[in-house]
Order: C-alpha cells, then structure tokens, then sequence
C-alpha cells in the first residue's frame, strides 16, 4: 500500500499497539518466507491494519511469540507465530501492490525499472501461489491508467478502480464473511488511500507533469494551497463523505473480537493523516 494508515497513537491502548506491532513483524516474516526475502523492504504498516482487520471479520484469533529476527536481534518482540494462512496472504498481497505500484509509476514516466527488477521474483512467487491475487491487482492498475491517461476530471470515477481493488482483496481472503457491510468498508478504504495519496502528491505531479485527480478536477491549479483557498469546501465534502462512508460500513460490520485498534485507525487515525497533509500543504509558505 502506501504508509498512510496508521493509528493515532495519544488514543492507542497499549494492548492494541502490542497487537499492531505483532501483526507487523508477522507479515514481515511471512514476506520474507513466502516471498523472498528482498521483498520484506516492500512492508508499510497499512497491511499490519488490513491483517487486523481480516482476522477480526474472519474470526481468526492470532497467536502472538516473543521472537528475534534480523533487524531487532539483542531483543525479542512480540509477532505473529508463523504459519497463520491469513498473515501468507496479507504478506504477498503486500509484495503485489509494491509490484504494481512500481509498474504503475513507470507507465506515469517516474522510472522505478531498477525496483521493479528488484521485486521481480518475488512477483512470480505470488503468481505461482496465489495467481487471483496479481489477476485482482493488475486489473484494476489497467483500468486505473486507463482513466489516467484521459486525465480523468470525475473523483469519484477515477477512484473506482482502487477502490474496487481493494474490496476485491478483501472479498477474496474472507471468502462468506464478505458481507455488504464488509465490502463497503474495502470499497471505502481503498478510496481513502488513492485520495490521500493524490493529495499529498499534488504539488509534486504537478511538477513532474504527472496524473493527479485534484488538479484536473479543480481547474488545473499549480499548488496544493491555491487548490484548497479556492475549493476547500468541495475537498472538505470529498473526504467527509469518505469518512462518513467508513464509519457507518464500520458500524455495521460483525467483528469476533475486542476492535478497538480498528476503531482507532478508522474513527481516528485516517481523519488525523487527512488533516496532517492538509494543514501541512498549507504552512508551506
């Protein structure tokens, strides 16, 4: 994914910030073993959030070991122990959106062929293992740089693809426990990462004359600032929609056990990153 989720740690119990970090280093693990181990630089705490969030919807408790491993040796911390199918698959869909995400930079003229070289065999080990997971991705990136490359001025249009990918993901892990309510909290996830990522990158797209949704729906403004001082009230819809969207779909979704870490993420953590990006691109100058 892209780094963006992450919980808003003033109100993260400590009891949900040892699960978070153990879901972390699981995932890192599984990459390295079912991936390569190369392909654990890929990791971003997004998929630690997405591993649990499946477990939760799935009702699948994780067992969490004090263990070593290459970047913390003198101490042991706390992971998730090996071995758990729902970590595998939150690790190698990890690996492929690294992928594709590379690809997708090299088709907008960023570069990025030495990286996609890098993941490379870590790839065609997922497409070996788990083929419906690199078809899932690579379909909706296509239908993604379709949209781009018609500098699509639709928010909502050019969103959809991201978004059904991610509802896709998370529909193929559950299997029956997609519910509706499930499948709009992907939808709605995968909408809020595409968005914030075009905002934090407006200023830079606009530089480097690449795709960015804002700036071909707000009359192709030079900064991120001039944007926002002029239709701040039309992104400020944008995002509360997508806010509003997630609390309800969280609301209605059935969870086995204690969520408060997933609370925390998405009632809190997500509007706080908004926020940040904002009032960051704002005191630039």
């Amino acid at each position: 994914m892209f780094g963006y989720v992450k919980p808003e740690m003033p109100y993260l119990y400590l009891k949900d910030d040892t699960l978070y970090k153990a879901l972390y280093c699981g995932v890192c693990k599984s990459i390295g073993r079912t991936c390569s181990q190369r392909a654990r630089l890929s990791l971003t705490y997004d998929i630690a959030f997405f591993s649990a969030l499946v477990h939760n919807l799935a009702d699948q408790d994780v067992k969490i070991v004090k263990k070593r491993c290459v970047a913390h040796w003198f101490k042991r911390r706390p992971m998730v122990e090996k071995g758990d199918a729902l970590t595998d698959l939150s690790a190698m869909i990890n690996v492929e959106l690294a992928y594709y995400k590379i690809k997708d930079d090299i088709l907008d003229g960023n570069g990025g062929k030495a990286k996609l070289w890098f993941f490379k065999s870590s790839h065609k080990k997922v497409l070996k293992k788990q083929p419906q997971i690199s078809a899932i991705i690579e379909k909706n990136y296509g239908e993604l740089f379709k949209l781009e490359q018609q500098k699509c001025s639709s928010i909502d249009m050019v969103c959809e693809p991201f978004s059904k990918m991610m509802e896709e993901l998370g529909c193929y892990v559950l299997g029956d426990k997609a519910t509706e309510s499930v499948k709009k909290l992907f939808y709605f996830l995968g909408k809020w990462i595409y968005l914030i990522d075009a905002l934090d990158d407006y200023d830079k797209d606009v530089k480097e004359k690449s795709f960015n949704p804002f700036y071909y729906a707000y009359g192709e403004l030079p900064t991120l600032k001039e944007a926002f001082k002029r239709y701040g009230k039309d992104l400020s819809f944008v995002f509360s929609d997508v806010f509003a969207s997630l609390k309800t779909a969280l609301s209605e979704c059935k969870f086995y056990f204690n969520h408060d870490l997933i609370d925390n993420i998405i009632l809190r953590g997500i509007p706080s990153v908004t926020l940040k990006i904002l009032k960051k691109e704002n005191e630039k100058k």
